[in-house]
């Protein structure tokens, strides 16, 4: 982008840019809406991003957004050690968790293999993961990868690598729309795929 603007406002078009989904366009508009509202309205915004920052973490066991060592889940001891959902991020958690389906744990990956950009088995929590099975008993690892190129080809190859541990596999049924998130599939739709779970062969 051609640099028009005074310097304050291009350094902060050009971070807004940086951000996930925000082009160009969006960026500008972000930033004008950001430089017309009161100076409290954007304190509060810059106060949010840096109080996040400082305060949340990853859960040491699970990889969960997390203000403590372990998240809620990981603390709950209700919930079943034996069954472990793989999911791409935090985000995702959320979404199972309002279907009130699964009662196990979790595990985060931070996002899905993606050869393209680069994003290996090693840039995951794929060592994380297999460091878990042992000590936590776990049997059943459910595959909740996103229902896209990247989200099947990081499910596949979990399962490949999973299966012969003994463990049992599965993979959410194919209820959700292909190509799509699971943050943005509905209760129901979710509560079903993880229902008609099936093995991974």
């Amino acid at each position: 982008m051609a640099g028009n603007y005074t310097a304050p406002v291009q350094v902060l078009i050009d971070e807004l840019g940086r951000l996930p989904g925000i082009g160009p366009k969006s960026a500008q508009r972000i930033a004008f809406h950001l430089l017309k509202v009161p100076t409290e309205d954007a304190t509060r915004l810059a106060f949010a991003i840096t109080d996040a920052k400082a305060r949340v973490r990853f859960c040491e066991r699970c990889f969960n957004v997390s203000e403590g060592a372990l998240c809620p889940i990981c603390n709950d001891d209700a919930r079943d050690t034996s069954k472990v959902c793989v999911v791409e991020e935090s985000r995702d958690i959320v979404a199972i968790e309002k279907t009130g389906e699964f009662r196990g744990r979790y595990h985060v990956l931070l996002g899905a293999m993606s050869p393209l950009e680069g994003i290996g088995p090693e840039q995951l929590k794929i060592r994380e993961l297999i460091a878990r099975i042992e000590p936590e008993g776990i049997e059943e690892i459910i595959l909740c990868t996103n229902p896209n190129t990247e989200g099947e080809v990081t499910a596949m190859y979990l399962a490949r690598l999973l299966k012969p541990i003994g463990l049992t596999v599965t993979r959410i049924a194919s209820g959700l729309p292909v190509g799509g998130d699971l943050e943005y599939a509905d209760e129901l739709t979710l509560g079903r795929a993880l229902e008609g779970r099936r093995t991974v062969d």
